[in-house]
């Protein structure tokens, strides 16, 4: 696939990484293509750095993992993305994209993109490497559009993680986002660090 990444710091750049090191071709969407975090990026083969609008342009899939309150910003600058997916990856726990409650919401009121809640409950840590001892996390997503969480499945399998659940539609985004704070709490407020990480299992 040929995915945009907003935001190249541990989450995107991260990703960007797995996804590179898998086939899929990387567009980074910056606002300087000459002085950006995460140029070292660009030394992958699969991963180029362009604009953001041009970067979307270019992209199938989007991935933002910017901080949450300049979605709505965001949301002009990306310009037309009708019939592409759109992935959240923020919590919006200290600051919002006022006057909405996340950015999944703003993305899916102020544009026509398939937008998917994802990549937002665990530390860039465990998308680096989901791997503990012979078994491999998981994730979750939320919203309204299968096509979206079709798309955010296979791109968690292949950033390595075992099963990625369907949390629900979009009335269980805000839940999925405390969901994210639960992980945050217990690595960083419990002082239990950073390799952590969320398993389901059923019997």
């Amino acid at each position: 696939m040929k995915i945009a990444i907003i935001g190249t710091g541990n989450v995107g750049g991260t990703l960007a990484t797995q996804w590179a090191n898998t086939g899929h071709q990387i567009h980074l969407g910056v606002q300087n293509t000459g002085a950006f975090k995460g140029q070292h990026l660009l030394s992958n083969p699969n991963t180029t750095a362009h604009f953001i609008p041009e970067a979307v342009g270019l992209s199938e899939v989007i991935l933002v993992a910017t901080p949450p309150h300049i979605a709505p910003e965001l949301a002009t600058q990306m310009g037309d993305v009708s019939g592409k997916v759109l992935i959240d990856a923020t919590n919006a726990i200290q600051r919002k994209p006022e006057p909405y409650p996340t950015a999944f919401h703003a993305f899916a009121q102020l544009t026509k993109a398939d937008v998917v809640k994802c990549f937002n409950t665990t530390g860039f840590e465990n998308m680096k490497n989901p791997q503990y001892g012979n078994q491999r996390l998981d994730l979750f997503m939320a919203g309204d559009s299968e096509t979206a969480k079709t798309v955010a499945a296979r791109l968690a399998s292949d950033a390595g993680f075992e099963k990625c659940y369907d949390f629900g539609k979009s009335d269980k985004v805000e839940l999925l986002e405390k969901f994210a704070l639960a992980w945050i709490n217990l690595a960083i407020f419990q002082g239990m660090g950073r390799d952590i990480g969320f398993k389901l299992l059923s019997r």
